[in-house]
């Protein structure tokens, strides 16, 4: 009678363990995925080069984070993050998905730093215009 009392207690200890550890796979889960889903749209750099409007730029790159007329030119300093296409980071989101699924949530340590680290690659460019707002010349002050 004793034996079968510890042997329900203890049981009845594993379960509760088992479904502590499952329902903290499935908190933490997810924390990679979501990063890689939201990871920075890729820019399309092509784009800083001669002939181009100021406005393409602009609506390619957002706002200049500094804007200066120096000699009657404007010069514009441009700043962003250089991220990845649509599919790369659907792949990469499903690709943590599926290992958590596998490794019951154990891939976030794996995969949560991973992210982290390749979140993108700054960026900074300075841009000199005519006097129509059109793209004379292109500095690259920082590219990773």
């Amino acid at each position: 009678m004793i034996s079968l009392a510890i042997n329900r207690l203890v049981l009845r200890r594993r379960f509760l363990l088992t479904l502590q550890c499952l329902i903290w796979a499935m908190v933490i889960s997810g924390c990679s995925v979501f990063m890689a889903a939201k990871q920075p749209e890729k820019k399309d750099i092509d784009l800083l080069k001669e002939g181009v409007t100021r406005t393409q730029l602009i609506s390619e790159f957002g706002a200049p984070v500094i804007s200066e007329y120096k000699n009657g030119k404007r010069f514009e300093i441009f700043k962003f993050v250089q991220g990845y296409s649509t599919g790369t980071k659907a792949g990469r989101a499903f690709l943590h998905g599926a290992a958590n699924v596998a490794t019951l949530g154990l891939w976030e340590l794996v995969g949560t730093p991973t992210e982290i680290t390749f979140s993108g690659d700054d960026m900074a460019f300075q841009v000199q215009y005519d006097e129509s707002d059109v793209v004379e010349e292109v500095v690259i002050i920082k590219k990773e």
